[in-house]
C-alpha cells in the first residue's frame, strides 16, 4: 500500500456515532461504487464511496457494510462483506484483502464474503422495520448512470415494500464536516506532497514548454511521494486559457510574458489537497501583472481571517466580492460611478470574478456542506479569490486550504505566494 492508513479506531468511532442516530429495529446498508468501464475491457481506476470509506476504511470494490440496531436500544451488530477471488483472478489481478486484513483495517470483527450478503440480509428482515441508506452527496446529475448504491437501494425497496426506507445522509454529512485529528493530519500530508509538486513547477516552468509538461511534473511528484494521484483534474492554464475556469486541456505552448494559472492537489489516503497558484512563465511579472496579482493577494490574505466559527461561505463570498470590486475600480476595470449606477442582476464584479471564494474539502475535494453551513472549529475549507481579465490575457487565482479556528490555520503557509518569493524561487 502506497500510503499510511488511518487507525481502525477512527473508523470504529465513526460507526458508533452513526449507529446511535438510527432507530431500534433497523439496519443501515452501504454499497461501494461500480467499477466504471473506460473502453473495451478496461476500467477507470476504482475510487471508494467517500461515506463508505469514512465508516470502514476499505478501499476495495464490491464492498458492502451493514450496521444493525436491535430493539433493546443498546444492542448493535456490524458486518462487512468483501470480494473473494478465485485462483484465476488472483493470477491476473493479484490479491484482494483477506478477511483478517479487512478486520484489521476496519476494526470490524464480523467479516464475510459478499456472496453471503443476500442470505444475511434476508435473515435480518425478521428483526428490522426500517432500512437506512446514504444518498450520494454533491452528485450534480447522472440521470443516465445511477450509482451502485442508489441502484441497489431502489432494488431493495421493490424487494421489501413493507419496510420503511429512510436516508441518513444529513447526519452522515454532519459526521464528515468537522475533521478529526487523524483527518487533519492526513490532509496535511496531501498538502505536503502538493507543496513538493509546486516547488517542482517553480523550477521547471519556462517559455515554449507545453502546459502538459508541467502537468507531468505534478503527476511525477504526486506518485513519487506516495499520493494516489490527483484529487481532481489539474488545471495548467497559460495566457488567455487561465480565463477558462475549468480548463483542463493543458496542451498549449506557454509563451514568454504570459502568466500560468495552476489548480492542482494531491490525494493521499483518499483525502484531498486543493491549491491554486499563478506564476509568470518567464519567472518575472510585468508591472501590470504584478498590479493585478497583488490586488488578488491582498484580498486573499484579508479573507483568511474570516474563517472563524459562526461564519458561512455566503458571508465570505459577500465580503470578498466587495473587496474584489474595490480592487477592480483601482485597477481601472470600471469606475466607481459605474458601480454606483449599476443595475444588473449579478454584482458588477462578476465580470472579472465569476466563482465563489470557498468550498468545504476533505474526502471529496468539494466536500459535504452548504454555503449556509455555520463554520465550526476543525472544518476545512478553501480560500480562493481570483481575477480574470480576458481582454488582457490575465487570469489569476490564489488558493489555500484553511482549518476553521478562532485563529484560522493556513495549511499552505509555507508555499511561496508573494511576487518576490515566486520570482526568487523561479530563478
Amino acid at each position: 500500500m502506497r500510503y499510511l492508513t488511518l487507525p481502525n479506531s477512527f473508523f470504529e468511532n465513526n460507526r458508533k456515532r452513526l449507529i446511535n442516530k438510527i432507530k431500534p429495529n433497523s439496519i443501515l446498508v452501504v454499497f461501494s461504487p461500480d467499477e466504471y468501464p473506460r473502453n473495451g475491457d478496461q476500467y477507470f481506476s476504482f475510487r471508494q464511496n467517500s461515506d463508505l470509506y469514512h465508516l470502514c476504511g476499505i478501499n476495495q470494490e464490491e464492498t458492502i457494510l451493514t450496521l444493525t440496531h436491535f430493539d433493546n436500544g443498546v444492542s448493535f451488530k456490524e458486518r462487512i462483506f468483501v470480494k473473494n477471488i478465485d485462483k484465476k483472478q488472483r493470477i491476473w489481478y493479484g490479491e484482494k484483502h483477506s478477511k483478517e486484513e479487512v478486520s484489521e483495517l476496519s476494526g470490524i470483527k464480523d467479516v464475510c464474503w459478499n456472496t453471503e450478503f443476500e442470505n444475511y440480509l434476508y435473515s435480518q428482515m425478521e428483526f428490522v422495520d426500517t432500512i437506512y441508506y446514504i444518498e450520494s452527496a454533491n452528485i450534480k446529475s447522472f440521470d443516465n448512470c445511477a450509482s451502485a448504491n442508489g441502484r441497489r437501494i431502489e432494488s431493495l425497496k421493490k424487494e421489501f415494500p413493507e419496510k420503511s426506507f429512510l436516508p441518513i445522509t444529513d447526519f452522515m454529512q454532519e459526521l464528515r464536516l468537522v475533521k478529526q485529528e487523524e483527518e487533519i493530519n492526513t490532509i496535511r500530508k496531501s498538502v505536503e506532497i502538493t507543496r513538493k509538486a509546486y516547488f517542482s513547477i517553480l523550477r521547471n516552468t519556462k517559455p515554449n514548454k507545453k502546459e502538459y509538461e508541467i502537468e507531468a511534473e505534478i503527476t511525477y511528484e504526486f506518485l513519487k511521494n506516495g499520493a494516489q494521484g490527483h484529487a481532481y483534474e489539474p488545471i495548467v492554464a497559460s495566457g488567455k486559457n487561465a480565463c477558462i475556469l475549468h480548463y483542463v486541456d493543458n496542451d498549449k505552448v506557454m509563451k514568454d510574458g504570459d502568466l500560468l494559472l495552476l489548480d492542482f492537489g494531491a490525494e493521499y489516503a483518499n483525502y484531498a489537497a486543493d491549491c491554486s497558484r499563478t506564476i509568470p512563465v518567464n519567472g518575472k511579472f510585468t508591472e501590470r501583472q504584478k498590479q493585478c496579482y497583488n490586488a488578488v493577494l491582498d484580498v486573499y490574505q484579508r479573507a483568511q481571517k474570516l474563517y472563524i466559527p459562526g461564519n458561512t461561505i455566503d458571508i465570505i463570498n459577500e465580503q470578498v466580492g466587495e473587496w474584489m470590486q474595490e480592487k477592480m475600480v483601482e485597477l481601472g476595470l470600471f469606475s466607481q460611478a459605474e458601480v454606483d449606477n449599476y443595475e444588473g442582476e449579478e454584482p458588477i464584479y462578476k465580470r472579472y470574478f465569476m466563482h465563489g471564494t470557498s468550498h468545504f474539502m476533505g474526502l471529496d475535494v468539494h466536500d459535504v456542506g452548504t454555503k449556509q453551513t455555520p463554520f465550526k472549529e476543525g472544518m476545512i475549507l478553501t480560500c480562493e479569490p481570483g481575477l480574470y481579465i480576458e481582454e488582457e490575457g490575465i487570469g489569476i487565482r490564489i488558493e489555500t486550504d484553511i482549518v476553521v479556528a478562532e485563529e484560522p490555520i493556513d495549511l499552505m503557509i509555507d508555499f511561496p505566494v508573494g511576487v518576490e518569493e515566486i520570482e526568487m524561487a523561479m530563478k
